[in-house]
């Protein structure tokens, strides 16, 4: 079964060039999917439908999210749909299930203060111009942590106005900085070349492509590391920790905007979203809005004998 998900995941990089991300998240998945198989003394070649509908009971028997459970179910399907092109399955087991659906969860933001105060204390870590760039950055584009921190130096020099992000599927696009990014991007940089200078003088080292170099194997700061790095600056702004993340403060980018009279078409190109309806998670933020402008400027809310219904 690891021939199988190994093919598979070949398949996927070379033709559909998916991202190093998702075929992580697809070869853990179909590992999962083998493994249960094989203690049911079965296999991908051999399972049929009612082998993967048990697989997906046991998925929900050990507490695995509707999303989770949709996701495994997805690969599945791609699986078998790659397996029967190659001719190693007449048939795909699984085309017919109908899937969890997805929680329809608003997700997590925060506020124009929280924010305020997470940048504020971004600017009084030990490393305040690396710190605090990362943070104006994230919230002036509502990049991908991924995309954030494998950002190449090259995308930063003179000064732009925009920066070319490359997101899923190494699709490029175009997202502009406002004048504090700017500025933070600017004192990093210089920061940061200086760093890069002093380690080529002293230690013979390569100069590093990437704006957030890291001795990390990827050679640029790991999600993991950005991911504990925001929870310190939340813990040092007083806001509780377990609100913050990179992707809360995407949403609060998207969120601020929607808030201050942005479109949902022009927030799903800032955010890279490939489907509107991904971006529709925000619809509520617009419904606000909606009503309360009504209730600010139509006659009837104003008049306090004949409140709007």
């Amino acid at each position: 079964m690891e021939h199988w998900i190994q093919a598979f995941l070949e398949a996927q990089a070379a033709e559909l060039d998916a991202a190093r991300n998702t075929l992580l998240a697809y070869g853990r998945d179909l590992r999962d999917v083998a493994g249960w198989l094989a203690r049911q003394d079965s296999h991908f070649a051999t399972a049929d439908r009612d082998a993967i509908e048990r697989y997906l009971i046991h998925c929900e028997a050990h507490g695995l999210s509707r999303a989770t459970r949709a996701r495994r179910l997805s690969a599945i399907r791609q699986l078998y749909r790659f397996a029967f092109e190659e001719g190693w399955r007449s048939s795909n087991p699984a085309i017919e299930i109908s899937g969890p659906g997805r929680d329809r969860r608003l997700p997590k933001t925060l506020s124009v203060a929280d924010v305020d105060q997470l940048l504020a204390a971004a600017r009084e870590t030990s490393e305040p111009l690396r710190d605090t760039c990362l943070m104006e950055l994230l919230y002036a584009t509502g990049m991908r942590v991924t995309e954030l921190v494998s950002l190449p130096v090259a995308a930063a020099r003179g000064d732009p106005r925009m920066l070319l992000v490359r997101g899923k599927g190494d699709k490029e696009r175009m997202v502009p900085l406002s004048p504090a990014a700017r500025a933070a991007l600017s004192d990093w940089l210089a920061r940061r070349d200086d760093v890069d200078d002093l380690s080529r003088r002293e230690r013979g080292a390569a100069s590093s492509r990437f704006l957030f170099p890291s001795p990390s194997s990827a050679g640029h700061l790991t999600r993991q590391r950005f991911f504990g790095l925001i929870k310190e600056i939340a813990v040092r702004a007083g806001v509780s920790p377990a609100t913050v993340t990179p992707h809360t403060l995407r949403h609060a980018f998207a969120t601020h905007l929607l808030q201050g009279g942005a479109d949902l078409r022009s927030i799903q190109t800032l955010l890279g979203h490939a489907d509107v309806g991904t971006t529709e998670i925000y619809t509520h933020v617009l419904e606000e809005r909606l009503r309360d402008l009504v209730f600010e400027h139509h006659p009837l809310a104003r008049d306090s004998g004949r409140g709007l219904g």
